[in-house]
């Protein structure tokens, strides 16, 4: 049996099928983008901030305590003379034998 025949017949369907499913896509898209455009044009401003309840959630954000950041204080290192860094050295060995 030669299976070419039905090989070929295959490649063809699937490349219709294919070619079709592009264009149904292309199609679907284009009227999503017709539907996008004509909800958008028919909404004003006022409409989009009633619907998003945008002036109920300033109130409440209004109505939030402040948060204040605490202050963070770095005590300041002081500093050690060169002799009190050698007696410190000799504390430290002394401790160590």
């Amino acid at each position: 049996m030669n299976f070419e025949y039905l090989k070929r017949i295959f490649a063809t369907l699937s490349i219709y099928l294919l070619i079709g499913v592009i264009i149904i896509g292309i199609l679907l898209f284009t009227f999503y983008v017709k539907s996008v455009k004509l909800r958008l044009k028919s909404l004003s401003g006022e409409e989009i901030k009633e619907q998003l309840k945008i002036p109920e959630l300033q109130e409440e954000l209004k109505g939030l305590p402040k948060i204040e950041m605490p202050e963070i204080k770095i005590p300041e290192i002081p500093e050690i003379s060169e002799e009190e860094l050698k007696k410190l050295e000799e504390q430290l060995k002394e401790y160590e034998e």
